[in-house]
Formats: C-alpha cells, structure tokens, sequence
C-alpha cells in the first residue's frame, strides 16, 4: 500500500481570534510534513480573498482552503464579525452534513491524501460526529486560555449549585456577581464576575449558555484537548483540567513557535480578515522606547458611542503617545465620530488606524502599554512580547483573562465600573510613567523570558500530540 502523507482537516470557529491560532497551529503540522485542508465559513472565506488579496490561499499545492457554508442568511456588512450567537446555533444545527459531504469528497480525490485526523475549535464540535463516522482521531483546539476552559468546564456545577440562571436581572447589578466561587480548587479568590459572561443569564435555555455547557461536555469524546497556552503560566489550571479531559497538551504561545520555525514558503499566508495597515509601524519607528500605548479592542467588542468618546478624552489627556485601533464596526450603530477637538489636540500624539498588524506592534520596542479588551490571542501576545496591559474585558473569557492578568500575573490593571475619561487617563498616566507601571513591565518581561524557555516544552507537546494521537490510525 502506498503510503500516504497524514493528512489534517483543520476547523476554526468563524471568528478572527479563533481562525489565527489554529492557522498557526496548521502552519506547524505542515512543517511536520502534513498535508492540510483548512476548512473556513463561505462568508469568512470571501473576507479572507477580500484582505489577503485573492491569489494568497491556494498557491501551495499541500495546504489547501475548504469552505462550508454557515447556515446564516447572507449578511449585510461584509466587514464587521458576524452575530455570535446566530453563528452558535445554526454551526452547531446545520454545519454537519455539509462538512461531512466536504471530507467524503477531499477522501475520494486522487490529488489529495485521504483524510487521516481532525483539528477542529472547540466550538465546533459537531466535527466529533464525522470524525467517529470516518473513525479517524480528532483534536479539539481551545482557542480561549485553560483557566477560561476550566472554568466552562465548571458551569454544570455552578447549575447544580444553583449559583446561575441568576433570579432575576437585578442580579447583574445588585452585587450578587461579586460572589466569591470556591468549587474549583485551581481557581481561588475569583468572583462570579470573574467567570466568562456567558453563565450571567436568567433563563437556563439561554443559547450561548446552553452552547458552552454542549460543547464542553462533548469534548470528553475528543482524542486529546489542545490550548494555545504553556505550562508554567497556567500550571495549576492544566493539571486540574487532565483530571477532567483524558489528554491535555498545552502548545503556546503559538505564534513565538510559527515565528520560531523557517517554513518561508507559508509566510505570507495571512489570517487577518480585516487589511493590516503597515503605516502604524513607521510611526513607531519615529517613537521613544516604551512611550506609545498601544490600543485595541479585538475583533468582536463593540462600545457606544459615549464610551467611544471616554476613550478618546481619557487617551488625549493623558499626553501619551497612542496608537489606536479602531477597526470599521468597533462602535454600535456605526458612529464612529470622534470629536474634532479630540483629533485636533492628539495630531502630534495620537495615530488611528483601521487594522495592524499586531505582533509586530507588540514587539515594538517604542510600546510600553497595551490597552485590550483581554482576549486570549491579545493576553498571550502581550505576555510573549514583555507588555503590561490596561484590562476592558468585553465578554465571554476576557473577564476571565483579565482578572489572571491583573490578580495571579501581576501584569495588567481592570477599568472597573463605567468607563469615563478621568479613570482611563489615570489608568494610562499609571502604566506609562508611574512606579507601578514600572514594576509592571519587570514582571512582563519576567513572564517574556518564561514564554520564550517554554516553547521547547510546547514543541515536545506538538510533538507528542502527532505522534500519540493525530497519526494513530
């Protein structure tokens, strides 16, 4: 029998912060020698030609674009994230059959090698049906950081307990969220607030909350569970959570292990869905070491417009110098105005840009600071490159994130409360030029030095996870 390549079937969630991990973790099987099928949503495909340009995917003959469709109406902005619960239900109602048609088709090709596993997100576990139908191994990816899978792994027991559904909706305001948690042995001191948002519902047919509690309870039946994080920085978290999945292998940070390898032929393959403005990064050039403050919400939150207009005045009173992203659908109901007077008095300190690249700017030796909504991709990239960080958790893990950032890190201080102008310009002023911020950015550059000698256990990990799951036949 001839003998073929392995051949990997890799499915992120269609959002931004998912499809960039498990492009990175694709990349580094294919320097294993994997041939890849990288299966995105239709509407996220065309995004993708839109941004990449159209002849970037599909130039390599062994790492190959897929698409399925999502089951959604078609959208009316081609620019913006899709609504996320939508994209939840009907993944999870009607994406099987199409994915399963895409697999039987990619397995009776003559060009391509049979399919041999999956890697598919966490968040789109319908992947486990096929993989049982073909009885091919499957890994499930958790893009999001373990505390934050530890911590969904425990909303059946918050169900139980009957901490959530909450009773009513005053309970999101009347300080009931500030309830200390303590059945999970890993995670002391977190408050109900601290745990990712979508357990903050009243009705238990919630869809995110259903969801969530579905898809961890399905991940039992993966091979092997996979998070883009390292050992030393979420230790006790990993070891509670191999005594819930049977394999656990942390593989992060990704991208200082992409960056690591030579593969040069998949370098240009990008996964922004959003075009990168390279302008951000000669600004830079042009700035002092550690002066700039970095800003930037991730590709889902969305603020009003009045916090749009805090942000700016807490930024421009703060005379720092600022980099700020402010992608084309960050502002509910599209009014992304800021003020003349704001523009005006910012001109020499302040650059707005649409899309950046954002490791690049991270690394920057001229950023000081990085002011985030606390999502995973975002924390762990802010770790890997030694940058502290002013916390505004949005949803879901980001209250989870910042909270390990801020209380067991030592790396990031929360906005708490509504944000006005006066606590974001004093929260700025801190980290950039007050003693605590100094000793903020020591600690960052500490956990640097920790994500840099934790990439070879990472790599052992990826290697272990080829050897003992994805190529087990």
């Amino acid at each position: 029998m001839a003998h073929h390549k392995p051949h990997a079937v890799c499915v992120p969630f269609p959002a931004q912060g998912h499809i960039n991990p498990i492009l990175k973790l694709a990349k580094i099987l294919h320097s294993k020698g994997f041939h890849i099928t990288f299966v995105n949503t239709e509407f996220n495909h065309q995004r993708l030609l839109k941004s990449q340009g159209f002849d970037s995917l599909n130039c390599h003959q062994s790492f190959r674009f897929e698409t399925i469709p999502d089951g959604l109406p078609p959208s009316e902005n081609l620019d913006a994230t899709q609504d996320i619960p939508s994209l939840c239900k009907s993944t999870s109602e009607t994406c099987l059959e199409p994915f399963k048609a895409l697999l039987y088709k990619l397995n009776d090709s003559t060009t391509t090698p049979p399919v041999s596993c999956i890697v598919s997100d966490g968040g789109m576990s319908f992947t486990l049906d096929a993989a049982d139908e073909l009885g091919i191994p499957i890994v499930l990816f958790w893009t999001a950081s373990a505390c934050a899978v530890l911590a969904y792994a425990h909303y059946t027991t918050f169900l139980q307990k009957g901490i959530v559904p909450l009773k009513d909706a005053a309970d999101l305001t009347n300080g009931y969220l500030d309830i200390v948690v303590d059945c999970i042995p890993s995670m002391k001191g977190m408050r109900l607030k601290d745990m990712p948002t979508l357990l903050r519902v009243t009705d238990a047919n919630d869809i995110l909350f259903n969801f969530s509690i579905q898809i961890i309870t399905r991940a039992k039946r993966a091979s092997a569970i996979i998070i883009n994080t390292f050992d030393e920085l979420e230790y006790d978290v990993l070891k509670e959570l191999s005594s819930i999945y049977p394999l656990v292998y942390p593989i992060g940070p990704l991208h200082a292990i992409t960056n690591s390898m030579e593969n040069k032929d998949l370098k240009t393959l990008g996964s922004s869905l959003w075009k990168e403005e390279t302008k951000c990064i000669e600004w830079l050039d042009s700035k002092q070491p550690n002066s700039v403050i970095y800003v930037n919400f991730g590709s889902i939150a969305v603020m009003t417009p009045q916090q749009l207009v805090e942000f700016s005045w807490g930024l421009a009173n703060s005379n720092q110098s600022f980099l700020w992203v402010i992608r084309p659908d960050l502002v509910s109901g599209d009014s992304r105005i800021l003020e003349p007077e704001f523009l005006e008095s910012t001109k020499n300190t302040g650059l707005l840009a649409e899309w950046c690249p954002q490791e690049k700017v991270l690394n920057h030796p001229s950023v000081g600071g990085f002011l985030t909504h606390s999502g995973w991709n975002s924390t762990l990239e802010s770790i890997s490159s030694g940058v502290p960080m002013i916390c505004w958790p949005f949803f879901s893990d980001q209250q989870t994130n910042c909270w390990y950032s801020c209380n067991k890190w030592g790396i990031g201080m929360e906005i708490e409360g509504d944000v006005n102008r006066k606590r974001v310009e004093n929260l700025v002023k801190t980290l950039m030029v007050e003693e605590k911020g100094k000793e903020m950015r020591e600690m960052a550059s500490v956990w640097k030095q920790k994500a840099q000698s934790n990439v070879s256990t990472s790599l052992m990990n990826i290697d272990n996870l080829i050897n003992q799951v994805l190529l087990r036949s």
